[in-house]
C-alpha cells in the first residue's frame, strides 16, 4: 500500500515538472531559431502594441473617452508608396510603416499646439518627442533591410509636416494632392480654410443632435472661429495672422473626429449629399435672382411716378399758347438733321438729346423728334419746355395724334408681360416713312443709348441702295454675337427657302434709315405681312429685332463698329478704351441705366449728361 501511493506521488511530481519544462524548452528553441532580422521585427511588433497601450493626447483639446475611439486609418497622409508590394511579408511591413507614420504625424501636431498654447505641459511633450525619434529610426532601419525603398524628404514648414513624394507614377490620394500644390498659388490658405470647414460641417452631422457631445462643441468652435478667420477673404493676403495657428487648431480637431468616425464610405456618402444640396441652393438662387432681376427691370422707379405726376400737373396748368415750342418751322425741313426717339421714359429720353445735343458741332441743325403715348405726353413735353435743348430745335409727339395707326394693340396677343414686347412704341420704327412724309433721312436712336460723338458724319456714309444701316453682330468673338437662327425658326420650309441661316445679323439701337428707298420698296407692307404670318404660327421670336432681320433681309448697311458700341445693359466686360471710343454706346439688356440693378461702372457714362441738381429731381428724390 505505502508503495502505491510513493509511485502515485512520483508519477504526479514528473507530471507537474513536464507541465513546466516543456513550455520553455518549446519557447526558447523557437526564439533561437528566429534570425537576427526577425528578431528585430518581433522586438518592433512588441514594442509597438505596448506603446500604443497608452493613447495618444492633443493638448489644444479635451480628449473622449478611449473606449469609444479607434485609431484612424488615415488623417492627413497615406502612406502607400514605400517600396514595392512584391511579397506579403513587404505588406505587413509597409502596414506597420504606416501605423507608425499616423503616430508621429499626430505628435507633431501634438508639439505644432503646444508651440502656440504656452499654458501646456511641455516636458512631458518633449518624452514624447525623444521616444518618436527612437522608434523612428528603428522602423526606417526595418523598411530599408526589408524593401527597396524610395528616398522621402520631411521637413517643417511653418510648424507643419508636408510629405513631398519623389516617386512619379504613383497615385496620390485627394488630400495627399491638395497638399502638393505650389505654393505660387494666391489663395491656398483661403481654399483649405474652406475646405476645412466642410469636413467639419461633415463630421457634425454624424454626431446625433440629442447627444450632448464634447467633439460636437469642439466643431462647432473651431466652424465658427475659422468662418470669422476667412470672412470675404479671397486671396491668401487677406488672411489675418491668427488664421494659420487657427487652421491647425482645426486640423487637431479632424483629426480627433476622424478618430471618432472612421468610416470613409460614410464620409463620401455625405460630402456627395452636402454637393447636391449646394448644387440646388445655387440652381435656386440664381432661378430667383433672374426673376427679382427681371422683375425690377419691368418695375418704373418710385421717383419716376413722382416726376411724372408733377410735370404733368405742371403741363395742364400752363395755358394753350405757353405749351407750343419753339423753331416749329424746322420739323418737316429735310435738309437738316432729323433725330426720332420713340420712349415714355422722361429721363431718358433727357438724356438721349442732351447727349445729342452736346457732342454735335452744329446743334442749330439739329431736330430731334420725341414720340411718346398720351399718358406721359405732357409731362415730357413740360420738360423739354422746362429744360429746352439750347439751339436744337425739339418736337414732341403724340401717338394718338397719328390718326392712320390701328387703334387696337395688336401685339397684346404675344401673351407676353415684357414691355418690350408688347409696347406700341417698340413697333413704330416700321412705319418711319409715314409718321415723316416730307423727310428723306433720319437717325433712329433708342432711349437707351448715349450719343458721345458728333454724329453729322454718319449722313455722309454712302448707303449703295440699302435702307438700313447699322453696326453688324455676326463676328464671332466679339459681343454680342448673333446668328440668324437665334431668332428665325428655320425649320419652316418658309424660312429655310427664303432667309440664309448664314446670313449677318444687326442690331437696332442708332441707325440711319434712307426713307426714300423704304417708300420704293414698300418695306412697311413687307413688315404687316410678316407680322400676320407670325401670329399665324412660331416663324420667329417675338420681338421687334427678328421682325426688323426679315423685313430689311439683304437692305443692310454695315457700319463700322466703333458708331454704336452694345452691351452695356447686360456684358459687364466691355473694355473702358472700346466704350469711350465708340459713338454711341447701348444699354440693351434688362440693366438699364436709371434702375437700381444697373452695372455702376457703366452708369456715370449716363448720369452725366443729367443735372441731378435739378429742383424737381431733388422733390422726387431722384440721384445718382
Amino acid at each position: 500500500m505505502k508503495q502505491f501511493r510513493r509511485c502515485q506521488r512520483f508519477l504526479i511530481l514528473s507530471l507537474l515538472s513536464l507541465s513546466v519544462i516543456a513550455p520553455l524548452v518549446f519557447v526558447s528553441r523557437r526564439f533561437n531559431a528566429l534570425s537576427p532580422h526577425g528578431r528585430t521585427a518581433f522586438l518592433d511588433d512588441f514594442s509597438t502594441v505596448t506603446y500604443r497601450t497608452d493613447p495618444l493626447k492633443l493638448n489644444a483639446i479635451e480628449q473622449e473617452g478611449a473606449g469609444k475611439l479607434e485609431e484612424p486609418k488615415q488623417v492627413v497622409y497615406e502612406e502607400k508608396d514605400f517600396g514595392s508590394r512584391g511579397n506579403t511579408s513587404a505588406e505587413k511591413i509597409n502596414d506597420s510603416v504606416e501605423s507608425r507614420h499616423e503616430v508621429h504625424r499626430n505628435i507633431f501636431l501634438e508639439r505644432n499646439e503646444s508651440q502656440h498654447d504656452k499654458g501646456q505641459d511641455q516636458v512631458a511633450q518633449h518624452k514624447g518627442l525623444s521616444s518618436l525619434d527612437g522608434d523612428k529610426k528603428k522602423v526606417n532601419t526595418t523598411a530599408m533591410h526589408s524593401q527597396n525603398m524610395h528616398t522621402r524628404s520631411e521637413r517643417m514648414v511653418d510648424g507643419n509636416i508636408e510629405m513631398v513624394d519623389k516617386q512619379p507614377g504613383k497615385k496620390k490620394t485627394q488630400h495627399q494632392i491638395s497638399r502638393s500644390r505650389p505654393r505660387k498659388v494666391g489663395n491656398q490658405k483661403v481654399e483649405e480654410i474652406r475646405d476645412q470647414i466642410i469636413r467639419a460641417r461633415a463630421y457634425l452631422s454624424f454626431i446625433p443632435a440629442s447627444r450632448n457631445s464634447p467633439l460636437a462643441k469642439e466643431l462647432k468652435l473651431r466652424i465658427k472661429e475659422m468662418g470669422r478667420a476667412v470672412r470675404e477673404a479671397t486671396r491668401d493676403s487677406d488672411l489675418s495672422r491668427s488664421a494659420l495657428q487657427k487652421m491647425r487648431h482645426m486640423e487637431a480637431s479632424l483629426s480627433k473626429a476622424h478618430r471618432a468616425f472612421p468610416d470613409c464610405t460614410a464620409m463620401a456618402t455625405k460630402l456627395r449629399a452636402m454637393n447636391h444640396n449646394a448644387e440646388e441652393q445655387v440652381r435656386t438662387q440664381r432661378y430667383q435672382t433672374s426673376y427679382l432681376v427681371h422683375l425690377a427691370a419691368r418695375t418704373t422707379p418710385k421717383g419716376f411716378h413722382c416726376l411724372s405726376m408733377r410735370l404733368t400737373t405742371d403741363y395742364f396748368s400752363l395755358r394753350p399758347e405757353e405749351r407750343k415750342f419753339p423753331n416749329e418751322n424746322k420739323i418737316h425741313d429735310p435738309k437738316l438733321h432729323h433725330y426720332a426717339v420713340f420712349s415714355d421714359n422722361i429721363l431718358a429720353c433727357a438724356v438721349v438729346v442732351n447727349s445729342t445735343v452736346f457732342t454735335a458741332k452744329e446743334p442749330e441743325k439739329l431736330v430731334l423728334h420725341v414720340l411718346t403715348n398720351p399718358l406721359n405726353f405732357p409731362a415730357i413735353s413740360m420738360w423739354f419746355l422746362l429744360n429746352p435743348p439750347g439751339k436744337a430745335t425739339i418736337h414732341i409727339q403724340n401717338i394718338d395724334n397719328i390718326k392712320w395707326l390701328p387703334k387696337d394693340n395688336t401685339f397684346k396677343k404675344l401673351n407676353s408681360s415684357d414691355p418690350r414686347y408688347t409696347s406700341e412704341l417698340n413697333y413704330l420704327r416700321f412705319y418711319l416713312p409715314d409718321i415723316f412724309p416730307t423727310l428723306n433721312k433720319i437717325v433712329l436712336l433708342d432711349h437707351d443709348v448715349v450719343v458721345q460723338r458728333d454724329l453729322s458724319r454718319l449722313w455722309d456714309v454712302n448707303m449703295n441702295g440699302k435702307v438700313i444701316a447699322a453696326v453688324g453682330t455676326c463676328k464671332e468673338g466679339e459681343t454680342p454675337f448673333h446668328r440668324m437662327d437665334m431668332f428665325i425658326n428655320f425649320s419652316d420650309p418658309f424660312n429655310a427657302k427664303r432667309f440664309d441661316v448664314n446670313a449677318c445679323t444687326w442690331a437696332f439701337g442708332m441707325n440711319l434709315f434712307d426713307l426714300q428707298k423704304w417708300r420704293r420698296h414698300n418695306l412697311t407692307a413687307v413688315y404687316h405681312k410678316y407680322l400676320q404670318m407670325g401670329f399665324e404660327r412660331p416663324l420667329w421670336n417675338i420681338g421687334s429685332l427678328p421682325l426688323g432681320l426679315v423685313t430689311f433681309y439683304n437692305k443692310t448697311k454695315f457700319l463700322d463698329r466703333r458708331w454704336h458700341v452694345l452691351g452695356l445693359g447686360f456684358n459687364s466686360e466691355v473694355e473702358r478704351n472700346v466704350i469711350e471710343g465708340a459713338a454711341v454706346i447701348h444699354y440693351n439688356g434688362i440693366r438699364k441705366p436709371w434702375l437700381d440693378i444697373a452695372m455702376g461702372r457703366y452708369k456715370n457714362y449716363w448720369t452725366k449728361f443729367l443735372k441731378f441738381d435739378h429742383p424737381l429731381l431733388q422733390r422726387c428724390n431722384l440721384q445718382v
